[in-house]
This record gives C-alpha cells, sequence and structure tokens, in this order.
C-alpha cells in the first residue's frame, strides 16, 4: 500500500503493542470492541497481536481478522517460520492482511541477545522476508533497535528487505533513545543512501521513554516517513509509545507545516480514548494532550476573558473537533428514552438496543439518587457497559462499620461463577481496608495493593466516585475500575473486578504454548 505522497497512514497497535502495558492485557471480547472502535475512528491498519504468543492472542487476531473489515488487518512475527506461518494462520480470514516480520540489528542487540554477526541478521532477514511474501505481498519489516544501529549497517539491512519482498520498512526507536534531530538524520539518510526506497513506504516507531515519541514520530513525517506506528492514549511497555491522537491532530492542526493528511475521523478520538481507558483500567491523565479532562479547560482570568472574545485566542482546536460535545445538557428522571437515545449518541457511544435498554435502566436508578445528571455521569454509565468486565467473584452484598472509637469491620457475600454464596468478614485500618481484606479471605487471593484512586465522575455532593485501583501479583499488574454514588460500594466492585482480570490472566497462561515476546 502506497500512499499518495501527502497522506500519512496510521497503523495503530494499541491491541499489540499498547496489551504490553503493565497491567493493560485485554480478554478477546475487549480487543474487539476496541477493534470496532478503531474501524470508526479510520485507522489505515490494526495490528492485532502477536499470534505465536499465546492461544489467546491467535484467536484475538483471527477473530478481529473475521469480524473487522476496512483497515487493513496486521499480525507481527519474529524472523523464523513457525512465527510466520502462525501469523498468517491467524489472518486467514481478513479481507487485506499483512504480516509484519522484526528482527533486532544494533550492535548491543546482536552482541548479547541474538548473539548473531551481521552477515547472519541479513540473511535471516532476507529469508524471512520471502517466506512471509509466499504467503502475502503485504509485508512489513522492522530492524528492531533501528534507531541505535549503525546507519550503514541499518541500509544494507533495509536495501536487502525491499528486494526480498518488504513492501513496508519501519524504524523503531524500540527503547525511546532518539532525539528528533537524530531521528530525522536516521530516515534521512535512509531516503539518500537506499537505492530502492522508492518501492517501500517509510514507517516510524517511536516510544516514549524520554518523553519523545510523538516528536521524533512527527521529525521522521517531516523528512519523509509516511506510515506512523502509534497507540489510543499513547499505551505500550514502559513509558509507552506515540499516542495516535496527538500525531493526527498534530498533523490536522499543522497542515499549513507538515502538508500532510489521515483518513482519520477525529470526532471519534475522545470516544476511543475513554473506551481504551475504561477497558485497560488505566486512567488518562488530567493535563493530556487532545484528550485529557483539562484539555479544554480555562481557568486563568485572561484565558477566560480572551475566550469569551473570540475561542482562538486560546484554543488551537474546537473540543467538537476530537469528539468532544460542545454543550452539557442536564438529564433528570423525568427524561425519556428519546432524549437520553439522543444524548448518548451524541456523546459518541453506539449501544446495542440490549447496551442502551440496561444504561437507561441505570440512568433511571441514579436520577433518584441525584438531582441532575451530567453528560460526565451519562458517559460513565456507557462506558460501564460497553466493557467486557470478566465476572468470576460477584458482589452480591456488603455492609462495613467504622468510625473514631469503632474498629472498622466489614462483612461481605460473593459468589464465584453461580456457586453458592460465601460470607465473611474482616478487620483494617478503615472501611476500606477491611473490604479488601475480606475479598482476599474469601477468594483466597493475596495481592499486593500498588495504587487506589477515587474520583468524581461530575460535580455536586451527590456526584458519582469512580475507584480505579492497581493490584500486583506474582509480578503482573492488574487494573480495576468501578463506579456508584456510594464509594464504599464502588471500592469493593473495582477490586473484585482487578481480581477477576487477574484471574483470567492465569487462565491464559495456563493455556500459552509459547514464551515469545515482542518488543519492536
Amino acid at each position: 500500500m502506497i500512499p499518495d505522497r501527502n497522506q500519512v497512514v496510521i497503523f495503530d497497535t494499541t491491541l499489540r503493542d499498547g496489551e504490553q502495558s503493565p497491567g493493560a492485557s485485554m480478554t478477546i471480547a475487549e480487543k474487539l470492541k476496541i477493534a470496532h472502535t478503531l474501524v470508526a475512528l479510520r485507522v489505515d491498519l490494526i495490528e492485532a497481536g502477536f499470534p505465536i504468543a499465546s492461544p489467546g492472542d491467535f484467536e484475538a487476531v483471527q477473530a478481529v481478522s473475521r469480524e473487522c473489515h476496512g483497515p487493513i488487518i496486521c499480525a507481527l512475527a519474529r524472523c523464523n517460520n513457525k512465527d510466520i506461518d502462525r501469523a498468517w494462520e491467524a489472518l486467514q480470514d481478513a479481507s487485506r492482511s499483512r504480516i509484519h516480520v522484526f528482527l533486532a540489528t544494533s550492535a548491543i542487540h546482536r552482541e548479547f541477545k541474538l548473539h548473531m554477526d551481521k552477515t547472519e541478521i541479513i540473511k535471516r532477514a532476507v529469508s524471512s522476508v520471502k517466506h512471509a511474501r509466499s504467503y502475502c505481498e503485504d509485508i512489513e519489516f522492522s530492524p528492531e533497535d533501528a534507531a541505535r544501529t549503525e546507519l550503514d549497517f541499518l541500509t544494507e539491512v533495509v536495501t536487502n528487505a525491499i528486494d526480498a519482498g518488504a513492501t513496508t520498512i519501519n524504524i523503531p526507536d524500540t527503547v525511546g533513545y532518539a532525539t528528533p534531530e537524530h531521528f530525522s538524520n536516521v530516515i534521512g539518510h535512509l531516503r539518500e543512501n537506499v537505492p530502492n526506497i522508492d518501492q517501500a513506504v517509510l514507517s516510524v516507531h517511536c516510544h516514549n521513554d524520554l518523553g519523545l515519541a510523538v516528536a521524533n514520530s512527527l521529525a521522521g513525517v517531516e523528512t519523509g516517513a509516511r506510515q506512523v506506528e502509534c497507540t489510543i492514549n499513547g499505551l505500550g511497555e514502559r513509558a509507552g509509545n506515540a499516542a495516535l491522537e496527538e500525531i493526527v491532530m498534530a498533523l490536522k492542526t499543522r497542515e499549513d507545516y507538515y502538508k500532510c493528511t489521515t483518513h482519520i475521523d477525529s470526532t471519534q478520538l475522545f470516544p476511543a480514548s475513554r473506551l481504551v481507558s475504561n477497558i485497560t483500567g488505566i486512567p488518562v491523565q488530567r493535563n493530556k494532550a487532545i484528550v485529557g479532562q483539562n484539555a479544554f479547560s480555562h481557568e486563568a482570568g485572561i484565558h477566560q476573558h480572551g475566550m469569551l472574545q473570540h475561542s482562538q485566542t486560546y484554543e488551537i482546536m474546537r473540543p467538537e473537533d476530537v469528539g468532544i460535545s460542545g454543550t452539557n445538557l442536564v438529564l433528570g428522571k423525568h427524561s425519556g428514552r428519546h432524549a437520553f437515545r439522543e444524548r448518548v449518541n451524541a456523546l459518541g457511544y453506539q449501544l446495542s438496543d440490549e447496551q442502551f435498554e440496561t444504561v437507561f435502566e441505570d440512568f433511571k436508578i441514579l436520577a433518584d439518587k441525584k438531582k441532575e445528571v451530567y453528560d460526565e455521569d451519562i458517559a460513565a454509565l456507557s462506558d460501564h457497559h460497553i466493557r467486557d468486565i470478566p465476572v468470576a467473584w460477584k458482589l452480591i452484598s456488603i455492609h462495613t462499620s467504622a468510625g473514631n472509637d469503632i474498629i472498622p469491620t466489614a462483612t461481605l457475600s460473593l459468589q464465584l461463577h453461580g456457586n453458592d454464596i460465601i460470607q465473611d468478614a474482616a478487620i483494617g485500618d478503615g472501611p476500606i481496608d477491611a473490604i479488601f481484606k475480606t475479598i482476599e479471605r474469601i477468594t483466597g487471593i493475596q495481592v499486593i495493593l500498588k495504587d487506589y484512586q477515587v474520583r468524581s465522575v461530575s460535580r455536586g455532593k451527590d456526584a458519582q466516585g469512580e475507584v480505579a485501583v492497581e493490584i500486583e501479583n506474582s509480578g503482573h499488574t492488574f487494573h480495576g475500575r468501578a463506579l456508584s454514588t456510594d464509594i464504599i460500594e464502588a471500592s469493593a466492585r473495582a477490586y473484585l473486578n482487578a481480581l477477576n482480570r487477574l484471574m483470567v490472566h492465569r487462565a491464559y497462561e495456563a493455556e500459552s504454548n509459547s514464551s515469545g515476546s515482542a518488543t519492536v
């Protein structure tokens, strides 16, 4: 797929590299929800996973290939035939497919990880690209850790990979080492010195270890790269990847400078960000560019005065451009289905009839508890019901007692997979601590609580509270989130949500048949 020279291909790797973010593992159903959102966002490619890594990853790529039409579906493989065969098997049902093969090329990787010399690297890269090309015509090759690879050798590898049949050459800054000028020089060197470079698309894949992933990616575009690999909310291992929403809006807002466009429907950026945040349990920081809570907020008096005179005095984008509603309609218990459906749709949510009825019922319950229901409340309710929250342990009932002169106690009733209800109690430093200890007593699962946060979803004393927890077990991190006007109840549900994700992870590990890893 050779794009127009003014067209930048958006390659989304949220489902592959994004899932490698600690605690961000997803079920197949959750990956499909995100994949369908990426289709609505109009990304050009979806890297659906690394099929050799586990049966779960294989099934996810297979499911996305079957159900998602429009974008090219891509699967990752190391440069060996077994990986490539497995990737192609997972992609069989895709209407358009790409195999993405990678092999490290930097001196440190050659010596300490691969134990291969330059000649062996080139031979392996060529044979793997050819093997992948025997399955399909759209082949991407990534020289892992390209930003730290000697330019002459990188040029030789890229030249040979294109000769072997690679149609996209992706240049990864695997460890986030590059700076914009450095990375621009790498891309420029390849454009000038690879004799067959016009036969392939140059791509960039930047990590954010120094906070430069977006800047480096844009430097690559400025120098001639025409594909950017990125993730929703910048998810990814360590400090993450280049954030898709930032890349897209930088190119759109400064089209006068970059002279490039994308196919992305930017009005879907905010809903996509919310969905990924809720599914992974990883919150978006308040001051995050484009999709953060403060991105279009103005508190300084001089800013507010300027905004009242003309919005562009202090806003270079409109909230509506990224899918943030320009109004905040207040609904109440007398609001009907039609008004509620219109508001849900305006906020960017496409709910099935069954999901809508469930959300509407929850809205009515919430409207009885608080006088006014805001957009933030509706979005939170919708988010909750489009998530595929694993259900193993279910909360049946909860009672707590606490005070300055009594020992905090929690009594809970839980049920596992519809079996008998189990009740137990525990004491703690406070009611929340007592709840968590009671859950551990009942489930028998011991974890380390790494983080606990409570935030108000909307405004007022009767606002819904959202609780986010992060737990650790055997070196793995899991997130849980829950919503309620009662933060005690929300805390219990969030903790159970995290534990249930842990149980799903254990099930995936049990069926895993490979220890493969991907760090492009």
